[in-house]
């Protein structure tokens, strides 16, 4: 009974304490909702195996995206210039510079793999599985080890002016410009392709303090700027 009393009282000397105060009486914290937002950032958070296998699949699609996106500029300018010939040695986005960049900050490994590839380093083993258009249900992402992630999603065929070197020999691909290929690729496998078809796969191996450190920047709160009273 007397803890009741207790508590009681407590809330009856707290609310003559609150109504006590005029608004003119308490000081606001300049930016408090700011500060506030920051220090919830701050606080060490446990990130859930779910959450690295999501975060290890945004990193592999902006690192893969922004590879294809970065080629097919290359290819229309490099086309545009000097045709096959000018852009044979630009087909080859795991190692342009901005994408080593973005590799850097996410810690990753990216390769280019198929089956029948242009340059022998990319020859591997895939199953016809791996080997489906691209669609957000065929990208695949595992975990290898403790501290290592994989992720992998098909290259498809999807811009008519790759048909140019990896289309039908004397359709798509002329005489001359294969001739080329076979110059700079004496083992080349990588013609006979058609739009929409599968040539090989991405496959990303990423560090898992990369991983968490994208989710950790990803799913940190922002604060929107204040829209001014007048």
């Amino acid at each position: 009974m007397s803890v009741v009393i207790q508590a009681t009282r407590a809330v009856a000397v707290l609310s003559l304490l609150l109504t006590g105060c005029r608004p003119d009486q308490i000081e606001h914290i300049k930016n408090g909702k700011q500060i506030a937002t920051d220090l919830e950032n701050m606080t060490v958070k446990r990130i859930l195996p779910a959450d690295l296998l999501r975060a290890a699949r945004w990193a592999g699609d902006s690192l893969t995206e922004s590879a294809d996106r970065a080629l097919r500029r290359q290819l229309a300018d490099r086309l545009q210039v000097g045709g096959v010939a000018a852009a044979l040695s630009y087909c080859q986005p795991e190692a342009y510079a901005a994408t080593d960049s973005l590799a850097r900050i996410f810690k990753a490994t990216p390769r280019r793999l198929s089956g029948r590839p242009r340059n022998p380093r990319n020859q591997a083993q895939l199953p016809a599985a791996a080997l489906v258009p691209d669609t957000a249900t065929a990208r695949l992402v595992s975990r290898a080890t403790a501290e290592t992630f994989v992720y992998q999603r098909p290259i498809t065929l999807n811009d008519a002016q790759c048909l140019r070197c990896h289309g039908q020999i004397g359709k798509d691909v002329s005489a001359a410009d294969y001739a080329l290929i076979r110059h700079s690729y004496p083992a080349d496998q990588a013609t006979g392709y058609q739009l929409g078809q599968a040539m090989g796969v991405w496959q990303v191996r990423l560090q898992r303090d990369g991983v968490a450190e994208l989710y950790t920047m990803k799913t940190r709160k922002v604060m929107k700027p204040r829209k001014p009273l007048f």
